[in-house]
């Protein structure tokens, strides 16, 4: 036998088919086995007559462009305003109040509104307000006002 007989050709591909049956294999352990990481201890709760965590109650008030006022979905009238909402606040201690104005709506009125909703005695108040696309963010702008450029 010669030495060139005896001398072999090696393959020097890399054989992945092994590699992905493992990967695939792996894949569908996590697949199955991760949901099982999220659950819960099963428990039986014991239960109550009574609630320990009460619900917060929210309220919309609404100005519209016209100056009517509605408390939810009920006109209200601005004499009526207070008496209502200490009703409110009467029976709903904790009663979160909603504004929406609308933006046309004069500064005054919607201080005089705001006044009576603190007359109430509600201290919880946000503003509704619609949320700035990315063509608004910025300064604000006013009509009838330019900014100036230095």
């Amino acid at each position: 036998m010669t030495l060139e007989s005896r001398h072999r050709r090696f393959l020097a591909e890399i054989n992945v088919i092994p590699l992905v049956d493992v990967i695939l294999v792996l894949l569908v352990v996590f697949m199955v086995t991760a949901p099982m990481l999220y659950r819960g201890m099963d428990i039986t709760l014991p239960t109550s007559a009574t609630n320990s965590i009460k619900p917060e109650m929210r309220t919309v008030l609404t100005i519209e462009k016209d100056q009517r006022l509605y408390l939810d979905k009920d006109p209200v009238g601005v004499a009526q305003l207070e008496q209502k909402l200490k009703i409110l606040k009467r029976d709903h201690p904790d009663v979160s109040l909603y504004l929406r104005a609308d933006r046309d709506v004069p500064y005054g009125v919607v201080v005089q509104v705001m006044d009576g909703v603190k007359k109430a005695g509600i201290e919880k108040i946000g503003m509704v307000t619609e949320p700035m696309g990315p063509e608004h963010v910025g300064a604000p702008q006013i009509p009838g006002l330019t900014p100036r450029k230095n």
